[in-house]
């Protein structure tokens, strides 16, 4: 008899630990989709700042165009060569000339602002060149996005760090909760550094005359 007994305060024990190890956060997964959360909002600024006119031809600037091909929205670069033949020019050249009308309806109609021309081959864009208070205005709003993404790599931090308290409750150690807590301070800081660096690459390329 006592012998049931003791398997079966074994098994109550077992359950009991089992039960933790299921609750308990994983430290390092845990860490790691962070900083998958922290890379999407650096990958955001980038994609964000490079569509802003800084007076240099980009044709990042034209991403966001569709243009219509059987039937459907593609890409512009799915039926041209986008170029950027001089540091002033924006040239696309289509797969099908066939195309050029097409195209120049797809930028018009896009928040790109810029009239194209075409010689009847190659369609160009021409990058105006931005005023001292137009550029002014373009830091402004660059880094009204740069602090959009700063916001979201400081919630991830938060985020974590409220897991990481409450993960004490489910088992884990206060050491390895502290340890952990500075991993992700440095994920923090690392990931704020690298936004100042995009937002002050692209200010210097928007104030460049």
């Amino acid at each position: 008899m006592w012998i049931i007994i003791i398997m079966l305060k074994f098994v109550k024990i077992f359950s009991e630990h089992l039960l933790l190890l299921t609750n308990m956060i994983d430290v390092k997964e845990t860490l790691s989709a962070a900083e998958e959360r922290m890379e999407m909002a650096a990958m955001y600024l980038e994609e964000e700042l490079n569509r802003v006119r800084a007076g240099r031809a980009n044709v990042a600037i034209l991403s966001g165009v569709r243009v219509e091909s059987y039937g459907q929205k593609v890409p512009l670069n799915q039926v041209a060569n986008v170029s950027t033949p001089d540091a002033r020019t924006i040239a696309i050249k289509p797969w099908d000339k066939k195309m050029i009308r097409d195209i120049e309806k797809a930028i018009m109609d896009s928040d790109v602002g810029i009239t194209p021309e075409n010689n009847g081959e190659i369609i160009r864009l021409g990058i105006p060149q931005p005023t001292e208070e137009r550029r002014r205005d373009l830091v402004k709003q660059c880094n009204k996005i740069a602090e959009k993404a700063k916001v979201e790599v400081r919630n991830v931090r938060a985020d974590v760090k409220d897991k990481l308290k409450k993960a004490i409750k489910d088992g884990l150690s206060e050491d390895n909760e502290k340890d952990a807590e500075l991993d992700l301070q440095k994920l923090h800081d690392k990931y704020i550094k690298r936004l100042d660096e995009l937002m002050d690459a692209k200010n210097k390329e928007i104030m460049t005359v």
